[in-house]
């Protein structure tokens, strides 16, 4: 079954119940799935067809949910595109996945217009027309989601998930949350994340519950939304500012029944001050990879098991390896998934798929350990990847950057913990001549999106390496503590405001690469 029919199968039953509200607007399922089937004939007669792609390049917005609906009835994958890349990495994930179709909202307009060798269109435009394609039946191992995502080298990567890891997610997420149809959930997390897609909406969904939809962001809002919700997605740095809003200590939560959180670490006090009002949180596992259910805590025990991450999902498998070994209970290993959650493959990138899935397991770098209670409970991170608000931020792609920057002699970018982001990348330079941290940041500019430049620069005279030559990060990271800042005082933009700028719902106006 193709996950398109979760909307027709809701609207057979309750044609007229809430499917998803967006600001004053409301779509029942009858009215989405006739937005389906239109948007579905729309991109057929443009020319798009099984296999191909259609990249979404806008805000939060019900249309992302109509395509996705749609290019699942077509056996075509939705794109979503992170906008808050600058203009040329946006130009490099189109490049790469060479969508035949590009579809913006309202606030991207001049940037998707700029956009070179592309079919563009506004979401309340008029299709183009092209070779006009039959409907095809689509399958549940059709791929349905590209989402691109950095990888260790920096580059992005794309990761491709089928229908049937759609459906499997889902079911997880239905388990976790204890999820009915007479439920409501809340999603301000960007949907060009899976975990703003997929952790709520998409299973609320499937089974005919109703979807709260923000556009943006904005910690007094929300705190205002949970009111009139049974559910809501955050990330921690989204969670602290709605706990810190003028309406949190007097909001009435009542009917709010399970706040789940992911991406990161998950700092304990923030836990129980949610706790402490009564709602549960319910910390999630996973990667982009996993869709990204894997390992979760249920709502019905999150109370008593604080700081875990929960058990293995219902519909997956998970191991701990250590050097090729399952590890036992009380010791840590690399944390492995398999099942139909995990990614078809990564898009045109065979070697890497072949390295990081391995006869069905999904290797995802992050160390945890397992109690006697089946119980896991995350430990460290293997990848060399600084978690700061929720984002990934890749320090190879910063330091490909800083390298060619003259009177940088060497460089390592690294994570450094930081009370209210979680970490910050930080910029450990070798200069061979007087430099200023300015001179250091400044070539970041128009370069990579802003929530990815270093939040301090620290010079040293030399960097700690292994035998091999590598760059050691774990002796990098030590070296910070003593050492003199050179941008101290450089920090998340004024314009930002707090959890707006971890997931990127404020924009900056002096940053034309990410202004809208």
């Amino acid at each position: 079954m193709t996950i398109d029919c979760w909307i027709l199968d809701a609207a057979a039953r309750t044609p007229e119940g809430p499917a998803l509200e967006f600001g004053s607007e409301t779509l029942t399922y009858s009215r989405l799935a006739a937005e389906v089937r239109e948007r579905a004939r729309n991109l057929a007669s443009a020319g798009i067809g099984r296999g191909d792609r259609v990249a979404w390049y806008g805000l939060n917005h019900p249309e992302v949910f109509v395509l996705l609906f749609a290019c699942a009835r077509i056996g075509a994958m939705l794109v979503p595109v992170n906008w808050r890349l600058s203009d040329s990495e946006v130009a490099d994930i189109i490049a790469n996945c060479k969508p035949g179709l590009v579809i913006h909202d309202r606030n991207l307009h001049d940037r998707a217009q700029a956009l070179p060798n592309m079919r563009v269109v506004a979401s309340d435009g008029t299709y183009p027309l092209g070779p006009n394609r039959d409907i095809e039946t689509a399958g549940d191992d059709d791929p349905v989601l590209l989402v691109f995502t950095s990888g260790s080298t920096g580059r992005p990567k794309g990761v491709v998930h089928t229908q049937r890891a759609l459906t499997c997610n889902a079911a997880m997420s239905v388990e976790a949350h204890g999820l009915t149809p007479g439920d409501r959930v809340l999603n301000v997390l960007p949907l060009f994340h899976v975990g703003g897609l997929n952790i709520l909406p998409t299973p609320a969904f499937s089974i005919g519950a109703t979807v709260v939809l923000h556009e943006r962001f904005d910690p007094d809002a929300t705190c205002a939304a949970l009111r009139e919700v049974t559910h809501a997605i955050t990330v921690p740095t989204v969670l602290q500012a709605v706990v810190g809003s003028a309406g949190w200590k007097t909001a009435e939560l009542g009917r709010l029944r399970v706040i789940s959180i992911g991406s990161t670490d998950v700092p304990v006090p923030l836990i129980e001050a949610v706790q402490a009002r009564g709602v549960p949180v319910v910390q999630i596992y996973g990667a982009t990879e996993t869709c990204p259910f894997a390992i979760y805590q249920r709502a019905d025990e999150a109370m008593e098991t604080t700081g875990s991450i929960g058990r293995v999902g219902s519909r997956c498998d998970v191991r701990l390896v250590l050097d090729g070994r399952d590890v036992p209970d009380g010791e840590t290993g690399e944390i492995w998934v398999r099942g139909d959650n995990v990614l078809l493959e990564y898009w045109r990138d065979p070697e890497l798929t072949a390295e990081m899935v391995c006869d069905g397991w999904f290797r995802t770098g992050d160390v945890a350990r397992r109690d006697g209670a089946g119980l896991y409970w995350f430990t460290d991170r293997i990848k060399h990847v600084v978690i700061s608000g929720g984002e990934n931020i890749y320090p190879a792609e910063i330091e490909r950057v800083l390298r060619d920057v003259p009177g940088i002699a060497e460089v390592a970018v690294v994570g450094r913990r930081d009370l209210k982001w979680g970490e910050v990348p930080v910029a450990v330079v070798v200069a061979s001549g007087e430099m200023e941290a300015e001179d250091v940041l400044a070539p970041l500019r128009g370069r990579l999106a802003r929530y990815k430049h270093p939040k301090d620069v620290v010079f040293v005279d030399g960097l700690p390496r292994n035998a091999m030559g590598k760059v050691v990060a774990a002796d990098v990271r030590a070296m910070l503590d003593g050492r003199r800042s050179g941008a101290a005082a450089v920090a998340v933009d004024p314009n930002i405001s707090g959890a707006d700028a971890a997931i990127g719902f404020e924009v900056d106006a002096r940053d034309q690469d990410r202004s809208c």
